[in-house]
């Protein structure tokens, strides 16, 4: 990773992801589980950078993304939250944008295993980007949205060999109260290696 010497965090542009390779489609399906065993081992800044572009990457040239959106809203917003700080992933400009210092993994789920994990994703559903919906719709496509999101999470872990496990128990109002967004916090993955 990318961090200032002092030892406080700061945004990390990521290298380009790669976009071939890994397992056959029909062998990650296969492959994939849930896994709620993690190692303090931490993701390369390449792994971490094709587990953030499967998730929610630019695809095509015209914007879009590996995670289909209802409209093209692309409203659900991925946050990582690791020991330096968190972060706010853009995929436009396929980077990291600290949002707060030090590591919050504590506060994220109700059980402790997760954040035992190097890095643990945050899936929000951001209701600015759902302007023309009403919140009966904004909570049905967040959470229909926030799936397919972490589909793509399990698959590039099974296609990588990487444990992950989606969370629906995690403080939903202390992430909001974090880092101020105007929409819900739908899910957590912990993401890394098994012990």
């Amino acid at each position: 990773m990318i961090l200032c010497t002092t030892g406080c965090a700061q945004n990390i542009k990521l290298p380009a992801p790669h976009k071939e390779g890994g397992k056959p489609l029909m062998q990650a399906l296969n492959e994939r589980q849930t896994h709620r065993d993690f190692s303090s081992k931490q993701l390369s800044d390449q792994q971490l950078a094709d587990l953030l572009w499967a998730a929610v990457g630019v695809n095509r040239p015209d914007g879009k993304r590996t995670a289909p959106t209802a409209r093209n809203c692309q409203q659900i917003e991925v946050y990582v939250f690791m020991e330096k700080g968190v972060y706010l992933y853009d995929a436009k400009e396929n980077m990291l944008k600290l949002m707060v210092n030090g590591d919050k993994r504590k506060i994220i789920a109700m059980q402790p295993f997760p954040a035992e994990a190097p890095v643990l994703l945050v899936m929000v559903a951001n209701y600015d980007k759902m302007k023309d919906m009403d919140m009966e719709h904004k909570e049905f496509y967040g959470a229909t949205d926030c799936g397919n999101v972490c589909q793509n999470i399990y698959l590039y872990c099974a296609s990588e060999g990487l444990h992950t496990v989606s969370l629906g128990s995690i403080y939903r109002d202390k992430i909001k109260d974090l880092l101020k967004f105007n929409g819900k916090a739908i899910l957590a993955h912990p993401v890394g290696f098994g012990k």
